[in-house]
């Protein structure tokens, strides 16, 4: 069994300056004062995408990644994404400016460390994200975006196993989720 077996990192990303970009940091931080259980840790990754993409070489089978997710839905509408199946990289040159790592380009950056240094990234990795009302500077987030945070915080506790069935968009926790046809998660060839 490897090191990173039932490990499991959730990271918040975003800029809290510039209005709803803040809600993967608003919701870990709510996250962080649940009961989560053994092996599961919580991360305000803020803007720092290269230090989340080095933290994720010291070994996790599941990565929960928390960002606001903007998809032409109406704010507030939460998503659940599996990284996986998402495709490529759009823009594979993002991963040389540190200024402005997107999530995409994290994963692009963590793909081309493993293969540097033999690490190996998570088995697993999930998006939750929240269709933002506006990313214009300023702090705090939208009505609406605010009010997605408590049931993306249920949607995480029930990724990480600790609330049963709450880990599925459109469930009986009150979880507003696009959905594509018959599937249960909404699902784009790019999550970002």
């Amino acid at each position: 069994m490897s090191a990173a077996a039932g490990r499991t990192l959730v990271a918040g990303v975003g800029n809290i300056f510039l209005g709803d970009d803040g809600f993967g940091v608003e919701a870990v931080r709510r996250l962080s004062a649940e009961d989560l259980p053994a092996g599961v840790e919580v991360l305000d990754a803020g803007v720092r995408g290269v230090d989340l993409a080095y933290r994720l070489l010291d070994g996790y089978d599941t990565f929960v990644l928390v960002d606001a997710t903007a998809r032409g839905g109406v704010p507030g509408t939460l998503y659940v994404l599996d990284a996986g199946e998402c495709g490529a990289v759009e823009n594979p040159d993002a991963v040389l400016d540190g200024h402005r790592m997107t999530p995409d380009a994290v994963l692009a950056l963590l793909g081309t460390l493993c293969a540097g240094t033999g690490g190996t990234p998570p088995r697993r990795i999930m998006v939750v994200g929240c269709e933002p009302a506006g990313v214009d500077e300023g702090m705090g987030l939208s009505p609406a975006v605010e009010a997605a945070v408590p049931a993306a915080v249920g949607l995480v506790l029930g990724l990480v196993g600790a609330r049963d069935g709450e880990g599925r968009p459109g469930g009986d926790d009150g979880v507003s989720c696009e959905r594509d046809h018959e599937s249960d998660y909404e699902r784009n060839p790019s999550p970002w």
